[in-house]
């Protein structure tokens, strides 16, 4: 292509690049894909060389647009493979706060020290119970008492933690 007809072709990109714009996101559906393609088109028609006579410059501009747009959007396609990023965007921080972390932090810390008032005794049934999922037979066969006792004892630890949860929560 001459050097003439590359100028012809720039001016007229030039001077009809909204009109080409506007046809352009009528036919994608996004002014966005337009734009980018109207950039990727004047960047073609940049490094253009030598080649044959253009007979209808407005048409093969048009037409250069239009594969700059299907480029631009087969190389989108390419990078988004299968991912769908409308699902990946609504997926929730699951995190908790630092807010939530501070008051977990608190009540596990008050936790501790509501255990670390029981007795040894009634401290190493209610942790076998309660932490370590130990059914009460075996609590019983193990510390050589009755399973009637371990209940008694897992009902006072639960009497002394709620009572002094509830000083605790209160202050």
């Amino acid at each position: 292509m001459s050097d003439a007809a590359l100028s012809i072709l720039r001016r007229l990109f030039v001077d009809k690049y909204d009109d080409l714009k506007r046809r352009l996101t009528y036919r994608l559906g996004s002014a966005d894909l337009a734009g980018e393609a109207m950039h990727d088109a004047w960047l073609r028609l940049a490094r253009l060389g030598p080649a044959s006579v253009v007979q209808r410059p407005e048409h093969y501009l048009f037409r250069t647009v239009l594969n700059a747009a299907d480029d631009r959007r087969r190389q989108e396609e390419r990078h988004r493979g299968n991912v769908d990023f409308e699902r990946v965007l609504e997926v929730a921080d699951e995190r908790p706060t630092v807010e939530q972390q501070l008051i977990a932090q608190a009540e596990f810390e008050a936790f501790e020290t509501l255990i670390a008032e029981l007795p040894p005794r009634r401290r190493a049934i209610f942790l076998a119970a309660h932490v370590g999922d130990v059914p009460r037979q075996v609590i019983a066969d193990e510390m050589g008492i009755s399973r009637r006792l371990v209940q008694r004892e897992l009902m006072l630890a639960h009497k002394h933690c709620l009572s002094r949860w509830k000083e605790l929560v209160d202050c």
